[in-house]
């Protein structure tokens, strides 16, 4: 008798036997789900993150295809669960030095970015996928470059997000290329992502971090500057913020 595949389908019902209709209304408030907003149309089950990730873990042997249908369903838990799987896909692939897998895993992440629509989708996969990806295997941070240049917010918050398997390697430039090429962006959750990495970035190298504050503070973004100054003191905080613009 041949091993259980699962597919879709049964993770979906999975899924479904966890879910919590008062969570799920939390969820939805708390990701923006409502017209207008960036998470306009989104829908959730109610299942927190562990429960999710033990999902994941359990039916980590479904197909690449499986896991593309995953991610096309309009639950958010589905689409995570996809990640979560896809994540630990390619850390194995990775521990094992399997390129040629590692290769078909981030052409699969790179043509199912549109799905990829909210920043804890973003954020739980792209440096562990596409960050780990790039520096592992050395290759051109070229196509961070580009999707900090895209017209899709998701894509732009996967570029700069990345960056953070580069930060905790000590490797800061594509943090600070990147954050330079959305300076201006106009959406608050690229601001936080942005700062985010910042504040990362200050993290191992404070002088490093302060040499970009000392040229850009007075032209980032409240949001931005606010997140990367998390963690110094008060009287240096207040520095930047005064010569932030108002």
């Amino acid at each position: 008798m041949g091993s259980y595949v699962p597919t879709a389908h049964s993770i979906r019902r999975e899924l479904l036997r966890h879910a919590n209709p008062v969570k799920a209304k939390l969820l939805a408030g708390f990701f923006k789900t409502g017209k207008g907003q960036y998470g306009e149309g989104d829908s959730f089950l109610g299942i927190m993150v562990p429960t999710q990730r033990r999902i994941a873990h359990r039916f980590k042997r479904i197909q690449l295809k499986e896991i593309g249908r995953l991610l096309k369903e309009p639950i958010h838990e589905c689409r995570f669960t996809a990640l979560e799987i896809l994540v630990d896909r390619f850390e194995e692939a990775l521990k094992n030095d399997n390129k040629i897998l590692c290769d078909g895993i981030i052409d699969f992440y790179l043509s199912h970015t549109k799905y990829i629509n909210n920043w804890d989708l973003v954020d739980a996969s792209a440096p562990y996928i596409l960050g780990a990806y790039l520096a592992e295997f050395k290759k051109s941070p070229a196509i961070l470059y580009k999707l900090a240049h895209s017209d899709n917010l998701w894509e732009r918050r996967i570029a700069i997000v990345s960056t953070f398997y580069f930060i905790a390697r000590d490797d800061f430039r594509k943090s600070i290329k990147i954050t330079k090429i959305i300076l201006q962006d106009e959406h608050d959750l690229i601001h936080k992502a942005a700062g985010w990495m910042l504040r990362e970035v200050g993290k191992r190298d404070k002088k490093v971090l302060i040499g970009f504050l000392q040229k850009y503070a007075m032209v980032m973004p409240r949001t931005m500057l606010r997140y990367a100054i998390e963690k110094f003191d008060t009287r240096q905080r207040q520095k930047y913020l005064n010569m932030a613009k108002i």
